[in-house]
């Protein structure tokens, strides 16, 4: 076939002839290779038998362990010999002896400085000593004018008072104290001008009984003008009297 293919060729170098016959070769060789892949494909492959013998392991042999290194003992050498040293005693020096105290030198002036200091200082300790007593006695006197001069003026005052009280009692009439028990006091609040004159009269706490009350306020505001201090300075605008029934 390869000759004939061959001769083809050659006759027809130029023609159709070569490309069909090639076509042809290529065709036949594929259907070649696919008739010979079907059949060893399909040929059923060959049984093989084996016998399988367990084959024990061999046994394990341990390797022999390494002895323990034995390190040589240090040479131990004697310590050298000590040598002490020789103790110098050295001698204790001789302590410094003391230095005699110098004694003071005496003045002959300094126990009269002493004694004049010492007076000068006794003198104005006594100096400062009768000042205090001065000032004591001073604030003493002062103080006991003032509480003769405080008692002197609460007399007066009191004195002044009790003359206001009695020129009002003499206005309430007997029938305003008829009827009333005990001895009721009703306080009385008064406003008068320095000439004696009543501006306003005020019962500041009733004594329980009204007709005694009213009877106080005609009898004060009757007695109008009051009667004067006996000095300017004891003079009160504002006058707190106070009337029982049974006063005088």
């Amino acid at each position: 076939m390869s000759t004939l293919a061959l001769g083809l060729w050659q006759r027809d170098e130029h023609g159709m002839g070569r490309s069909v016959v090639l076509s042809a070769l290529v065709h036949i060789v594929l259907a070649a290779v696919l008739i010979l892949g079907v059949r060893w494909q399909v040929r059923a492959p060959d049984i093989v038998e084996v016998d399988l013998v367990a084959t024990p392991p061999p046994p394990v042999v341990e390797a022999p362990k390494p002895l323990p290194k034995v390190e040589p003992a240090p040479e131990v050498k004697p310590p050298p010999p000590r040598v002490e040293k020789p103790q110098i005693v050295i001698p204790d020096k001789p302590k410094p002896k003391p230095k005699p105290e110098a004694k003071p030198k005496h003045d002959p002036n300094f126990d009269k400085r002493l004694k004049e200091q010492v007076a000068m200082e006794q003198k104005a300790l006594d100096q400062q000593q009768q000042e205090r007593e001065l000032r004591e006695l001073i604030a003493k006197q002062q103080a006991d004018a003032a509480r003769q001069a405080a008692a002197a003026r609460d007399k007066a005052l009191n004195e002044y008072i009790a003359r206001i009280q009695a020129s009002i009692r003499r206005n309430i009439p007997e029938s305003a104290l008829e009827g009333i028990p005990g001895n009721p006091a009703a306080l009385v609040d008064v406003v008068q001008l320095p000439t004696g004159d009543v501006i306003s009269v005020r019962i500041r706490k009733s004594s329980g009984y009204p007709r005694y009350d009213e009877a106080i306020e005609r009898a004060i505001l009757k007695a109008s003008p009051l009667p004067l201090p006996p000095s300017r300075e004891m003079f009160e605008r504002e006058l707190k009297l106070t009337f029982r029934p049974l006063d005088k």
